[in-house]
């Protein structure tokens, strides 16, 4: 039976959310907060996409990603990172993206953190592990991200294997780099090795990593971010 949900002055908790479901932001939220904790789903466009389970072929590269993002965080005061966290973004859109990294609002970020704890308004930088969800998070996802501001998007197709790269703020899906060092623009000294991550080899990304932190412009980075926490 197709899931319609519809206010009722004596019940309001609807039975369940199903991929295709079409509904506002506000109703999405209130249903989902009803589901079991291990329940995923995400509010594309307006339209509801129920996950599928994760293989390891998925939680590896997520993995070693959300490492090389912890460890920017820990190195550059005023950022912050997350896994799997829910993102209000407009009326028809409340994604869990698998990774992001945003600039903190104290910090002059464009995001903030609601009162219950999630994050409302575009994160900087998204990244996405795409395997199930490819086409969704090429295509739907790519266009709420754009369409409400983040200004970086990162994809990590295991299967090909490929990153995507999109500069969101101008538009444009940005060419591999020839040494496959991917260098984060709304993040600088953020430099992920795709071929270390497609390898699982921890230490060389890891490595990279480091060289991308001790650079001149991720030193002015830190600076600005201070300065902006200054004022």
């Amino acid at each position: 039976m197709s899931a319609i949900f519809r206010s009722h002055p004596l019940r309001h908790a609807p039975l369940e959310l199903q991929t295709g479901d079409r509904m506002r932001r506000e109703e999405f939220h209130r249903v989902y907060e009803q589901t079991q904790e291990d329940f995923k789903a995400e509010l594309i466009g307006g339209i509801v996409y129920v996950a599928s389970p994760l293989r390891i072929g998925h939680g590896k590269p997520h993995l070693l990603l959300g490492s090389a993002f912890a460890a920017y965080e820990s190195a550059t005061a005023g950022v912050d990172t997350s896994d799997n966290t829910t993102v209000l973004l407009g009326d028809d859109s409340e994604p869990q993206p698998d990774l992001y990294l945003r600039i903190l609002p104290e910090y002059g970020g464009q995001s903030r953190t609601a009162p219950d704890d999630y994050v409302s308004g575009p994160p900087e930088l998204i990244a996405e592990v795409a395997l199930s969800s490819r086409s969704i998070d090429l295509h739907g996802k790519r266009d709420d991200y754009t369409r409400h501001g983040v200004l970086e998007y990162l994809v990590l197709s295991p299967a090909e294997p490929r990153m995507y790269w999109f500069d969101l703020r101008n538009g444009q899906e940005l060419p591999a780099p020839a040494d496959g060092v991917y260098k984060m623009r709304a993040f600088p000294g953020l430099w992920i090795d795709s071929a270390a991550l497609f390898a699982k080899d921890y230490a060389k990304l890891m490595a990279t990593l480091q060289q991308g932190l001790a650079t001149a412009e991720h030193a002015a980075f830190v600076k600005r971010l201070g300065s902006s926490r200054d004022q």
